[in-house]
């Protein structure tokens, strides 16, 4: 474990990146990663995992600043086969160390060890197609989650063991220190040195958990997706986070929606877009062409003389309004493409037909002429 890569390197920005930095570096490399968009890519699934690695230690504000400082060391007990190869050793809790100086990160630390607090949210993306996202579906997303281990439901001692009340602090987590300064006598708290500030010892280890209480499990949740979501829209599945700590509630899951991109069509707000292309001959004569929409292929009628270029609309073919009545439209570019190789008999036939339009045939080049010859 020794040469994991640097946190911020793997999310490709500066230490002391802000919050919304890491957040969207995160969703950047979740999209060029992510094994929806990668199947059977062992490489990409490899990175994937580390991204994952990466953004659950910078976004957390604890985890973040133990590692800021002390580097990997800070945030895995294991890294460097612990103990003597730790430059902590492996029984000191960073957590602790951190709150004794500052209070602990997001406000003040509760007096009490053992009472409730919320678990941490999480996010996760996942990807949906095009039409997914325009009718609504739903998806059974897999995350990873910090649960409470199931072997010692959560207390950290193994089967049949259970904690004992640290003698040296009552319970409290933290003891009185009395120091003579030529003020007097100075009273201060800190973290108890035998508990590391949890109040209770664990003299036999779960050997699930370690001691911690709690294990990284997969997860997995069906989650209902609106129709006309958007992309990186976000959808919030309560208490579906990490689990709390001494029955607290469990955090939040953050769902970011990333949608493949379309072959044929483009969206723009709750509007889709896509090209058709025709022939000249359509263009010029009039033809009823199919269009590909939401809903299925339609049909419809090329008036006689299209231009290249010209839009047509086709009402209430769009998006669906997010959590709202009605859809958008559908507008259709027509594209006139021009023949290539041609044989000789089909460049006579055109060079014949060109020799009997004139200028009435063709309204823009006639205009054009009409410019220059009041230019020079």
């Amino acid at each position: 474990m020794a040469d994991k890569r640097d946190f911020y390197e793997v999310l490709g920005i500066n230490k002391g990146a802000s919050e919304d930095e890491i957040k969207k570096a995160y969703r950047q490399m979740a999209k060029k990663y992510h094994p929806d968009l990668h199947p059977d890519d062992k490489e990409a699934e490899e990175k994937m995992k580390e991204v994952n690695e990466a953004y659950e230690i910078l976004s957390d504000p604890e985890k973040k600043a133990r590692y800021d400082q002390f580097g990997h060391a800070g945030v895995d007990p294991n890294y460097g086969a612990g103990g003597a190869g730790s430059p902590f050793g492996q029984d000191i809790d960073l957590g602790d160390i951190f709150s004794s100086f500052f209070g602990g990160f997001g406000g003040r630390r509760s007096s009490n060890p053992n009472a409730p607090r919320r678990g941490s949210d999480i996010e996760t993306t996942v990807y949906v197609s095009f039409e997914e996202a325009a009718k609504g579906c739903k998806k059974t997303v897999q995350y990873q989650a910090v649960s409470t281990c199931k072997d010692c439901n959560g207390t950290g001692a193994e089967k049949g063991t259970s904690p004992k009340t640290c003698t040296a602090c009552g319970g409290r987590g933290q003891v009185t220190i009395n120091q003579r300064t030529p003020f007097g006598t100075v009273q201060t708290m800190r973290t108890c040195d035998v508990c590391k500030g949890r109040g209770k010892i664990v003299e036999t280890p779960c050997h699930t958990c370690n001691g911690r209480g709690q294990i990284k499990r997969k997860k997995t949740v069906e989650v209902n997706i609106p129709a006309g979501i958007n992309d990186e829209q976000v959808l919030s599945v309560s208490s579906h986070g990490n689990a709390g700590i001494n029955g607290g509630p469990a955090g939040d899951l953050h769902v970011y929606i990333g949608i493949r991109p379309h072959p044929v069509f483009e969206r723009r707000g709750d509007d889709v877009w896509c090209e058709i292309p025709i022939t000249f001959a359509q263009a010029a004569l009039g033809s009823t062409v199919t269009v590909p929409t939401l809903d299925g292929k339609v049909s419809y009628e090329i008036h006689e003389g299209t231009q290249p270029g010209d839009i047509f609309k086709l009402k209430q073919k769009g998006i669906q309004h997010l959590r709202g009545r009605g859809r958008g439209d559908q507008y259709v570019k027509v594209v006139i493409e021009v023949p290539k190789n041609l044989s000789s008999k089909q460049k006579q036939l055109i060079k014949e037909f060109d020799e009997n339009t004139n200028d009435k045939n063709y309204a823009k080049r006639k205009s054009f002429k009409d410019k220059l010859k009041g230019l020079f």
